[in-house]
């Protein structure tokens, strides 16, 4: 998919933070069409995935403190420039992690280290646990989505109930406002300038409504998450990949006792709360960064 409006505010986000990138279209049959992927630096291969509703780009302020890294930012489905198609998630588990192995072989990247948010780390610790093979490390910054008992703020749960959410985007279709109560329900307000229009011009993609509901009516209830794909404590403890934990101090999806116990569960760097919410590299990448680097400095990946 193609959208001068989106690669207007996109080259915006990348410009403001100073990361130049080569941008590629990946053929994912998954999704019958093409992953939009955005590559930047040099180094052992790192792929970047965000969290819902969001692209690739929305990750440039993390990116432009990463150094030594080829960096590959992906847009999931739905979230961007990616092809979704027709049934695309219908079993998400199972389409998350071909979308992921497809994409991964179109880069030529056999077990590159993963740095996600949110619904990224969701995807990534499906793969983690799916297939091993392909993952050197996990970086998980913000708690992922759906993990152990947590699920998200009430907007989102009733967001998640058909009729509910249809008529709450009518009332409150995609805005400059509704865009800044989103900032604030995650706790990263106010959100950069770019990256606000970034999203306001994602929300208003024509695939975006199906791809964003689609996935919160898989993962949410009106009470709480959908256990069936919940990442539970017998779920983490199937990850064996060696993995990073960095929570925002403020983050409404899952706070640093959940990351605790997370980490309970989880091999290798264990946990570390910083400044922010559920996205804390936006305001506090000068924290994130040097923990990811030192990390992944310990836990070498493939070069691809």
């Amino acid at each position: 998919m193609r959208d001068a409006g989106f690669a207007t505010a996109q080259t915006a986000v990348l410009e403001r933070y100073g990361v130049p990138v080569e941008e590629s279209w990946i053929d994912v049959p998954v999704v019958r069409g093409q992953a939009h992927v955005l590559t930047a630096g040099q180094g052992p291969p790192v792929v970047m995935l965000a969290g819902i509703g969001v692209p690739a780009a929305m990750l440039a302020p993390l990116m432009a403190r990463l150094g030594g890294m080829s960096l590959h930012a992906v847009d999931l489905p739905g979230y961007g420039l990616t092809d979704t198609a027709p049934g695309f998630g219908h079993d998400l588990r199972a389409d998350a992690v071909r979308f992921l192995v497809e994409v991964l072989d179109g880069l030529g990247l056999d077990r590159p280290a993963v740095l996600a948010n949110s619904l990224g780390s969701l995807w990534a610790c499906w793969l983690a646990i799916e297939r091993p093979d392909r993952v050197a490390a996990l970086v998980h910054v913000g708690c992922p989505a759906v993990v152990l008992d947590t699920s998200a703020p009430i907007p989102m749960r009733l967001m998640s109930v058909r009729p509910i959410g249809r008529l709450m985007t009518k009332l409150q279709p995609p805005s400059e406002r509704q865009v800044e109560r989103l900032g604030r329900m995650v706790h990263e307000h106010p959100l950069p300038p770019e990256i606000a229009r970034l999203i306001l011009t994602t929300e208003r993609l024509d695939h975006f409504d199906e791809a964003f509901f689609g996935v919160l009516q898989r993962l949410l209830r009106l009470r709480g998450n959908r256990s069936k794909l919940a990442l539970g404590a017998g779920e983490l403890a199937r990850i064996r990949t060696s993995t990073l934990l960095i929570f925002g101090a403020d983050d409404p999806m899952g706070a640093a006792a959940v990351g605790a116990r997370v980490a309970e569960a989880s091999v290798g760097g264990g946990l570390h709360v910083v400044e922010g919410g559920h996205a804390p590299w936006l305001h506090h990448a000068d924290q994130v960064a040097p923990l990811v680097s030192a990390f992944l400095d310990r836990t070498p990946g493939d070069q691809g």
